[in-house]
C-alpha cells in the first residue's frame, strides 16, 4: 500500500511538473499594438504600428508587423489593438529597501533600479518578491560604512569611516573594485572625497571591466572626471560645481564636504545663467561622454507646479518613517523645522521663520533650474533617475515626475521616455534592456495612451510584464503579510 502511495505521489508530481514546465515555456504574444520608437536618444520616430511581439522564456524573441510575424500555436495572446508598447522604466539611482518600495516601483512601471545602500536610503533588499531587477551600486576608493564590502572581514576595518572618510590608496582601490565586481556590482559611485588621481584610475579600470561609473565630485574637478570618461554626472545641485574657479576648487581636496564645499556650491548656484563660464561648461559636458542624471525629483516640491504625491495610489504602500525628509502628508510640501530655541517664540514668528526657509529653498532650486536650462541648450544626453526615497522623492512615483520635469526642461516626451529606457542601453552598453527588440529582456509596459504625445500617458498602464511574466498590477497595492 505504501509503495502504491509513493507511486501515485511520484506520478502526480511528474504530471504537475510537466504542466508547470509547459506553462512556463508557453510563448506570450502582444498583438496589434504600436511599438514606440525610442532609439537614437529618442530623436527617431519610426513607430511600428499593428505589431506583434513574441516573448519566450523571459526574453523577446520576435518583433515585427502583424502581417508578417507568425504567431506560435498555443501561445497566450494579449490583444494590444489601440495600445502602445514601451520597455519597462529604469530608475538609474534610488534606494530599494523593502517590499513596499519594490511594489511601488513595479506598480508605476519601473522594472529596473540601480540601487544604492546609504545612510538616507537604507540597505538594498535583495529578497523582495516580486521586485524590479536590482543593479547594485557601490562606492569606490573611500572608507564607507555603507559599502557592499563593509561587513566582509577583509574590508571591515579598512572601510570603517571613523570621524572622516579616508581615501584608499590606489592598490586598495583596485582591490576593492575587483572584490565588489565579484558581488555583481554594476555601477561605481565616485564621491566627493575621491581625488583626481584615484578618479582617473577607477574610471579607466572600471571601463576595462565593463562597470559603469557615476560622478558626484568635489575633490576631483568635474572637468578632470569628465575628461577621464565618467559615464554619468549625478544630481542637479552637484554637477554645477564644474563652473567654479581654481581658487574655490583647490580647498575642496582637503574639505570636500565642509565649509569649502558650501562656499563652492553657493558660488556655482548663484552664477548667472548668462555667464560665459556656465555656457562654456555646458558645451564641454555635451561634447564629452558623460550623460546628465539630474534627479530633478529631489527638488520637485521646491519647483513650481508640483502636486501632493501622497495622493498617488502607490504612495499608500510607503511609510514616511522609512523615507528621508518626506513631504507632509496633508500638504504635500516639505517641512522646514526651525531650531529648538525658536519654539519659545510666538506662533506667528515661528511660521514666519519656517516660510523664510521655504522661500530660500525654493529660490535655490529655481537658480539651479535656470542653470540646467543652459545645460539643456547645449544638447547633452540625459538619464532619468528619481533619487528616492529622499527629500520628497517617492519610489516609482517620482520616475514619472522626473519624466514630466525633463519635458518641462525642454525634452520632447519621446526624448524624456528614452532617458528612462533606451538611453541606458546606449550610454552604458546595457544591451539586455531598454528596447522592444529580439534578445532583450521582456520587461514591457503596455499603455492606453501615446507616450510620445504627453509624458502623462506613461502612467496609463494597461499591462505590466516583467521577465516575460504578466503581473497583476492592482495586487501590488496590497503588501503580503
Amino acid at each position: 500500500m505504501r509503495h502504491d502511495r509513493l507511486f501515485l505521489a511520484w506520478f502526480f508530481a511528474l504530471v504537475l511538473g510537466g504542466v508547470l514546465s509547459w506553462s512556463q515555456s508557453t510563448p506570450l504574444v502582444l498583438s496589434g499594438g504600436t511599438i514606440v520608437d525610442l532609439t537614437n536618444w529618442g530623436k527617431s520616430a519610426n513607430d511600428l504600428h499593428d505589431s506583434v511581439v513574441i516573448i519566450h522564456d523571459g526574453k523577446i524573441t520576435d518583433v515585427g508587423p502583424r502581417s508578417t510575424v507568425v504567431v506560435p500555436k498555443g501561445a497566450r495572446i494579449i490583444d494590444c489593438t489601440g495600445k502602445f508598447i514601451i520597455p519597462g522604466l529604469i530608475d538609474g539611482f534610488a534606494g530599494m529597501a523593502g517590499q513596499a518600495e519594490a511594489n511601488a516601483n513595479l506598480y508605476m512601471g519601473v522594472t529596473t533600479v540601480v540601487a544604492s545602500s546609504d545612510d538616507r536610503r537604507g540597505h538594498v533588499d535583495l529578497h523582495a518578491d516580486p521586485s524590479p531587477h536590482i543593479y547594485l551600486l557601490d562606492s569606490i576608493g573611500i572608507a564607507d560604512d555603507w559599502s557592499l564590502l563593509a561587513t566582509q572581514p577583509a574590508w571591515k576595518d579598512k572601510l570603517h569611516e571613523g570621524p572622516r572618510p579616508a581615501e584608499l590608496d590606489p592598490q586598495d582601490t583596485l582591490r576593492q573594485l575587483a572584490d565588489t565586481a565579484k558581488l555583481g556590482t554594476r555601477v561605481l559611485w565616485l564621491g566627493p572625497n575621491l581625488t583626481a588621481a584615484n578618479t582617473q584610475l577607477v574610471v579607466a579600470r572600471a571601463h576595462q571591466m565593463g562597470i559603469v561609473t557615476y560622478g558626484e565630485f568635489a575633490s576631483t574637478p568635474y572637468r578632470v572626471g569628465i575628461e577621464a570618461g565618467v559615464d554619468a554626472l549625478l544630481h542637479m545641485g552637484r554637477y554645477e560645481l564644474g563652473v567654479i574657479p581654481d581658487e574655490l576648487q583647490r580647498p575642496l581636496v582637503d574639505d570636500p564636504l565642509g565649509s569649502a564645499a558650501t562656499t563652492a556650491l553657493d558660488y556655482s548656484e548663484r552664477l548667472p545663467p548668462t555667464d560665459t563660464h556656465v555656457r562654456a561648461y555646458a558645451k564641454f559636458v555635451a561634447a564629452h561622454h558623460a550623460a546628465l542624471m539630474p534627479t530633478f525629483s529631489i527638488y520637485y516640491q521646491q519647483l513650481p507646479d508640483h502636486r501632493n504625491l501622497w495622493n498617488e495610489p502607490a504612495a499608500a504602500l510607503l511609510d514616511p518613517v522609512r523615507m528621508f525628509n518626506p513631504p507632509n502628508r496633508e500638504t504635500g510640501e516639505l517641512d522646514y523645522p526651525i531650531s529648538n530655541w525658536a519654539h519659545h517664540l510666538p506662533a506667528m514668528s515661528q511660521r514666519w521663520m519656517e516660510e523664510g526657509q521655504r522661500k530660500k529653498a525654493d529660490q535655490s532650486a529655481m537658480r539651479l533650474w535656470r542653470i540646467n536650462e543652459v545645460f539643456f541648450a547645449a544638447d547633452p544626453h540625459y538619464l532619468a533617475a528619481s533619487g528616492a526615497p529622499v527629500s520628497g522623492a517617492f519610489p516609482g512615483i517620482s520616475m514619472h515626475t522626473e519624466l514630466e520635469m525633463l519635458v518641462r526642461l525642454g525634452l520632447t516626451p519621446r526624448e524624456a521616455l528614452a532617458a528612462a529606457t533606451s538611453n541606458y542601453a546606449m550610454q552604458f552598453n546595457w544591451n539586455e534592456l531598454g528596447l522592444i527588440a529580439p534578445g532583450r529582456r521582456a520587461d514591457i509596459i503596455v499603455l492606453d495612451g501615446d507616450p510620445s504625445a504627453t509624458a502623462w500617458n506613461v502612467r496609463r498602464i494597461a499591462n505590466l510584464i516583467v521577465d516575460g511574466n504578466v503581473l497583476d498590477r492592482e495586487a501590488l497595492l496590497t503588501l503580503k503579510k
